[in-house]
């Protein structure tokens, strides 16, 4: 396969038994052909503080160029207490530093996430998208990606055994590259 496109895909939780780390790697199977989706690891980074900012640690500098790497970025999040994890938020404020350098302006980016409930993680996903709005991420709107996970629904290697599920996940996959193929050409329009 030859890839044209590369995804990252940020986890939201370091649970040892994510069932959101089950839901990316789900993505990855279903990306479509000559996309390629690669993690951009957040479970390393320490606590953020501007008394990093004089001296950023390698690992922030690390999770900084894998964003910029990426053509885009997928953020699967689980809710925690009606929002998002704190290890999320926090790397989400290492992307913002130093100060003027935000790695998620101008960046197409999803938010998708699974739950055991009902709804999902429609309010984890609320808070996201108004961090991101902040950021200037250019965050896909529709199909909005509320997962709620059964058991077996999705395997731990990432098989989905729910047709339904599996058509909309390949289906919200390929309307995230079709937001990025489009700011992509937005880009080239602009410098040509």
């Amino acid at each position: 396969m030859t890839v044209t496109r590369t995804i990252g895909y940020i986890v939201g939780s370091i649970s040892s038994n994510s069932i959101n780390r089950r839901l990316a790697t789900a993505l990855q199977r279903l990306a479509p052909e000559g996309v390629e989706l690669v993690e951009i690891p957040i479970k390393d980074l320490p606590f953020y503080s501007p008394d990093y900012d004089g001296a950023f640690p390698q690992v922030a500098l690390d999770y900084k160029r894998a964003i910029a790497d990426v053509d885009g970025v997928i953020i699967v999040t689980p809710e925690y207490s009606r929002s998002i994890p704190g290890v999320l938020k926090n790397a989400l404020d290492w992307s913002t530093r130093p100060y003027g350098q935000m790695s998620f302006s101008g960046k197409p980016t999803a938010v998708i996430g699974a739950s055991i409930g009902g709804v999902a993680t429609a309010a984890a996903q609320q808070h996201l998208r108004a961090i991101l709005g902040h950021f200037n991420a250019i965050t896909m709107g529709q199909p909005e990606g509320f997962i709620q996970v059964t058991p077996g629904l999705i395997t731990d290697d990432g098989e989905v055994t729910d047709e339904s599920t599996a058509a909309f996940l390949t289906a919200y996959l390929e309307a995230f590259h079709g937001l990025i193929a489009r700011v992509q050409h937005s880009a080239e329009l602009l410098s040509a």
